[in-house]
């Protein structure tokens, strides 16, 4: 067991942090919580009033993504993607983050190794293969390639797969279920790394969105859905889509058809303007660098629409290749019209809710894995203590074990 004392908790659940806490924790969850002293047989560390949070959640990442040009990526050896992922998993755990979300390319094996203890990185949640039509945002066949799609399916590189009509759409999510995805997701908008798409784009009909709905509800789960376009939003979510990412170009209408219909969004600014800042260097295809400003300049906007709606916005990234470490800028991004609570909860307590863990990730509660990070500095007064590589989190502990303590 070990036993925390004197820890200033901050987990999005109010705009000041509760001191003088005390925190036992045994096995791989917290037992205690509370500011009681806790007297128990335990190895006992004092944070001396040091910030301590529930470890962090990403609920918009491609681990799979090692290179910006994603029709490249899906060229590359298996081997050489998931030795790379094994890296960025790495690296994400290391900046706090002990739980993410893949919403397209990472696959059961990678969550395997990780519950195995082969490789290292946050617990992972997977959607297998994102679903795209022909031409969609996970076709990345240029205007040229005549390939067979099915060419892509297999490899650990692709993101996504075809599927075009409902029964196809139907057995795509058949098979990514039994692959082992906690969700589903499609590709229902146009978007900026795949060649053929405008943002503009509409994807699958309603037909085959209420298709991959009805799959996932049998599965006792959900869709998320690639959107940005308040066109493409609004018929998504009227067709059951639960969570739906970027929703840069929404509307205050669209926005409280999500209330009614309790739908969360992931907004994922930060990859906007990495890609803006860095994508031509790394490699970005000219047809994708014209596309970044249709939704990047609408980000901030969207923020302040689905605030004012009341719809619960969970954390994401969406990075690509070298621009992962990146990762927590998003915190200090949204700062720019979001209380810092907010951004907090939506790393923790909206997020765990999206992975459908609310009470066991997310918290500092009895009964929850003892997922945590220590902090040097408030992040309610600077969400930029969270940022970099971790530099200012010197303790991070996964399900009870520390994978990083630099306390003593």
């Amino acid at each position: 067991m070990i036993l925390l004392r004197n820890a200033s908790i901050v987990d999005g659940a109010s705009a000041e942090p509760r001191p003088g806490m005390n925190i036992l924790v045994e096995g791989e969850i917290f037992r205690e919580v509370g500011e009681a002293p806790i007297r128990a047989a335990a190895d006992a560390i004092d944070l001396a009033g040091r910030t301590l949070m529930p470890g962090l959640i990403d609920c918009h990442v491609h681990v799979v993504a090692t290179l910006v040009n994603l029709a490249q990526n899906s060229l590359l050896p298996d081997s050489l993607v998931a030795a790379r992922a094994s890296v960025i998993l790495r690296d994400m755990l290391m900046r706090g983050f002990t739980s993410v979300r893949d919403v397209a390319g990472a696959d059961f094996g990678l969550k395997l190794a990780l519950q195995e203890g082969a490789i290292s990185g946050p617990r992972l949640f997977i959607c297998g293969k994102a679903l795209s039509q022909t031409g969609g945002h996970a076709d990345l066949r240029g205007r040229f390639d005549a390939r067979e799609t099915r060419y892509f399916e297999r490899r650990l590189g692709a993101l996504g797969r075809v599927c075009d009509g409902v029964a196809e759409v139907r057995r795509a999510a058949r098979e990514e279920i039994k692959a082992g995805a906690d969700l589903i997701k499609i590709m229902a908008n146009g978007g900026i790394a795949s060649p053929t798409d405008p943002i503009f784009f509409l994807g699958f009909s309603r037909e085959e969105i209420a298709a991959a709905v009805e799959e996932a509800e049998m599965a006792n789960t959900y869709v998320a859905a690639h959107l940005y376009t308040d066109e493409a939003i609004r018929r998504a979510v009227e067709c059951g889509v639960k969570s739906v990412e970027h929703a840069n170009l929404i509307t205050p209408a669209t926005a409280a058809l999500m209330v009614e219909h309790g739908a969360w969004a992931v907004p994922t600014l930060v990859t906007f303007e990495a890609l803006k800042e860095e994508g031509a260097r790394l490699g970005l295809p000219e047809v994708s660098i014209a596309k970044i400003d249709d939704v990047r300049l609408a980000g901030l906007k969207s923020l302040e629409i689905l605030r004012e709606a009341g719809v619960p916005m969970a954390y994401g990234s969406d990075l690509l290749g070298e621009m992962h470490r990146r990762q927590s800028e998003e915190f200090t991004i949204r700062r720019r019209v979001l209380p810092a609570q907010e951004i907090i909860a939506g790393a923790t307590t909206i997020a765990a809710e999206v992975l459908g863990m609310s009470g066991r990730l997310g918290t500092i509660a009895p009964g929850a894995y003892a997922d945590l990070i220590v902090v040097d500095g408030n992040p309610l007064e600077d969400l930029g203590v969270l940022g970099g590589q971790g530099e200012r989190i010197p303790a991070i502990m996964q399900a009870g074990r520390f994978v990083k303590n630099r306390l003593c």
